[in-house]
């Protein structure tokens, strides 16, 4: 971290502001491609024991996606534009990966395709993780639980992949 960043944080909160809203847009656009088909398509699809239930999707992914927003906004913080261009572009990368997943299984209702973009998007969150952690410790934690819910997410797809 700067001087100028410890002297004067207030000026980082637009850029906070910019990093949620970035977030918000591909959080509705998912949400938009999912409202699509979850009270149709997927209510019929065949689930496991373990899916959680509908409600429970919305809270969880609120927090992810708050956290995720904070995240590429602390590292924006530590490297500004110039400097961080790599690691914002794969916190960018994730989050694109993240808005096709629901264009993929639900847009697409392609569970088996979408068990593989799932899987490259888990991967691509795990070096996202790796390379936070290079940068900001707390950019990288902020990561962890939403590369668990991914990978929850994962195993629930192929789930319902495999029994349909």
């Amino acid at each position: 971290m700067t001087d100028q960043m410890r002297t004067n944080p207030r000026s980082h909160f637009p850029m906070l502001l910019a990093f949620l809203f970035m977030v918000l847009v591909v959080s509705s656009l998912g949400g938009a491609v999912t409202a699509t088909s979850v009270d149709d398509w997927y209510r019929e699809l065949a689930k496991p024991p373990f899916n959680p239930p509908d409600w429970l999707f919305g809270p969880v992914w609120t927090v992810l996606y708050l956290a995720i927003g904070v995240a590429g906004w602390r590292l924006w913080r530590v490297l500004g534009w110039a400097q961080g261009r790599g690691v914002l572009a794969l916190w960018g990368l994730q989050l694109v990966m993240n808005l096709c997943w629901s264009v993929i299984f639900f847009g697409l209702q392609a569970t088996g395709a979408a068990l593989v973009w799932i899987s490259l998007l888990f991967l691509v969150l795990l070096a996202c993780i790796r390379k936070f952690g290079e940068v900001d410790r707390w950019a990288a934690w902020l990561f962890v639980p939403y590369a668990l819910w991914v990978a929850f997410a994962m195993v629930l797809n192929g789930a319902i992949w495999w029994l349909n």
